[in-house]
C-alpha cells in the first residue's frame, strides 16, 4: 500500500447515498449492522432534494396492481420489493419522520410541507441516532486485488475493508448532482451484463422555426393531449429553444425514445382540445371572423392559447399550406391532430431519470449480483424505467429496502 493510502473498517458499505442507499442503510441498521454511507458529493441526498425542488412527489395512490404495471417489462421482477414496501408503507414511514403526507387531484401523494428538506433532515437525523455513519466526499472507484473497497477524497485514496456492500450509486442524469454512470465501466470489467444507460423522462428536439423558438420558448402547452401509436396520455408540455419536454412528454418518452433509435424520428401528434369533438370545434370555427386577426379569431373561437395558435403555424408552415387558407373543416382537423416531428432524444444530463442498467439476471431474489458476492444492488442502478408521478421513488426505495434486506440475510447467515 502507497504512503497516500489509509485503510478503515466497516461491517456493511453502502455507496450512495440517494433514497435507495439511505433506506437500505435504515434497513441494515435496525437489523442490528454497523453502516457506513459513501457518497462523492458533500452532502447527502442531492438528486433527492432536486426531485422536491416542485413539491417532494414521493409515490401515487392508485391501486397496487395498476401501480406496478407503470414498470413495463420490469414488473415482474421489482414487484416483490415494491409490495413487500408499498406506497402506504412509504406513506407510514413519512408520516414517522414528521412529515405526514396528502394525495393531490392527480392522485399523486405529497409530503404536506411539499418539500424535500424537511423529510431528509429527520431521516439523517434518525439515522445518525441508530449509529449508521456518514462519508463523504468518497468517490468510490472500484476494488483492490484484495477485494478491499477503494475511494478517492480529499485527503487521498482509501481503501475499505466491508463484509458486505450495497451499491446504489444511481443512473447517469443530472450528473453534477453525484449519479455519472461511471460505475458502469467498473461493473462490466467484473462481467456484469449492463444495458447501456439512455435518458427517460427526457425532453426531445424540434427544429423550430427561428420565430416559434425566439417567441414561445418556455411557453406551457396546458390541456393538451399527446399520442403515439397506440399509446396517448394527457397533461402539459413546454416548448423549449431547442424541443418540447414536461410530463406528458415524459410519459411517453421510452415510446418515443426507442423510435428515434431505431427510424432516426418519430412523429408526435398533439391535440390542443381533446375535450372538444370534431362537430364541436367545427361549429366554432365556422362562425365569422369579421375584421379580426386569425390568431385573435383562433384565441377567442376555440380559445387556444398564443403558443398553441403559434404550434398551429408550425404545422401549417411545415405542410406547405397557409393556415389561413385552411377550411373549418381542416382547421378543426389539425387542432386535435397537429404532428410534430421529434429528431433527436435530449441529453441524458437533462434527463429527470435513466433507462438501462444491470441486467435483473445479473441479481439474485436477494438483489445481490450473482458474480459478487455479498455485493447488492438497488435504485437506479438497475435496468428499469417509470413515468414521473411517484413510481421513480417508490422504486427507488423499495430496492433499497430490499436490498438491506438481503445484506442483512448475507451477515445473520455468517458469509464472509
Amino acid at each position: 500500500m502507497s504512503a497516500a493510502m489509509t485503510s478503515s473498517q466497516t461491517e456493511v458499505a453502502i455507496i450512495g447515498a440517494g433514497p435507495a442507499g439511505l433506506m437500505a442503510a435504515e434497513v441494515l441498521a435496525r437489523g442490528g449492522a454497523g453502516v457506513t454511507v459513501y457518497d462523492a458529493m458533500p452532502s447527502a441526498g442531492r438528486k433527492f432534494l432536486m426531485a422536491g425542488r416542485g413539491g417532494l412527489n414521493l409515490t401515487h395512490s392508485e391501486a397496487l396492481p395498476e401501480f406496478l404495471m407503470r414498470y413495463g417489462e420490469a414488473q415482474p421482477r421489482l414487484a416483490t420489493a415494491i409490495e413487500a414496501f408499498p406506497p402506504a408503507r412509504l406513506r407510514v414511514w413519512s408520516e414517522a419522520l414528521g412529515q405526514p403526507t396528502f394525495i393531490g387531484s392527480s392522485g399523486r401523494v405529497f409530503p404536506t410541507a411539499f418539500k424535500a428538506s424537511p423529510l431528509l433532515r429527520a431521516w439523517l437525523r434518525r439515522l445518525d441516532a441508530m449509529g449508521v455513519q456518514l462519508a463523504l466526499r468518497h468517490r468510490w472507484t472500484g476494488w483492490n486485488d484484495d477485494g478491499q473497497l477503494l475511494f478517492q477524497t480529499p485527503d487521498g485514496k482509501r481503501a475499505v475493508n466491508a463484509r458486505t456492500t450495497v451499491l446504489a450509486l444511481g443512473g447517469a442524469s443530472w450528473p453534477r448532482l453525484g449519479s455519472n454512470g461511471a460505475w458502469v465501466e467498473t461493473l462490466a470489467a467484473r462481467g456484469v451484463a449492463i444495458s447501456p444507460l439512455r435518458p427517460a423522462n427526457c425532453g426531445f428536439a424540434v427544429a423550430w422555426s427561428e420565430i416559434l423558438r425566439d417567441r414561445f420558448e418556455g411557453h406551457p402547452l396546458k390541456g393538451i393531449a399527446l399520442s403515439f401509436g397506440s399509446h396517448a396520455v394527457r397533461g402539459e408540455a413546454i416548448i423549449t429553444r431547442t424541443g418540447i419536454e414536461g410530463g406528458a412528454i415524459y410519459a411517453l418518452s421510452a415510446h418515443l425514445r426507442e423510435s428515434i433509435g431505431s427510424s432516426g424520428q418519430a412523429i408526435l401528434h398533439v391535440a390542443l382540445r381533446p375535450d372538444l369533438g370534431m362537430q364541436d370545434l367545427m361549429a366554432q370555427l365556422s362562425r365569422p371572423r369579421g375584421r379580426q386577426s386569425l390568431s385573435n379569431f383562433l384565441r377567442k373561437a376555440a380559445h387556444l392559447s398564443p403558443a398553441a395558435i403559434g404550434l398551429l403555424q408550425e404545422a401549417a408552415i411545415a405542410s406547405g399550406v397557409p393556415l389561413s387558407s385552411l377550411s373549418s373543416v381542416s382547421l378543426a382537423g389539425l387542432i386535435n391532430d397537429v404532428p410534430v416531428e421529434l429528431k433527436g432524444v435530449a441529453p441524458i444530463a437533462r434527463a429527470i431519470s435513466t433507462a438501462g442498467g444491470i441486467s435483473f439476471d445479473e441479481v439474485d431474489a436477494d438483489f445481490m449480483i450473482r458474480r459478487l458476492p455479498g455485493v447488492f444492488t438497488a435504485g437506479e442502478m438497475l435496468d428499469w424505467e417509470a413515468p414521473t408521478g411517484g413510481y421513480l421513488l417508490q422504486a427507488s426505495f423499495a430496492t433499497g429496502a430490499a436490498a438491506g434486506r438481503g445484506a442483512l440475510k448475507w451477515l445473520n447467515e455468517g458469509q464472509i
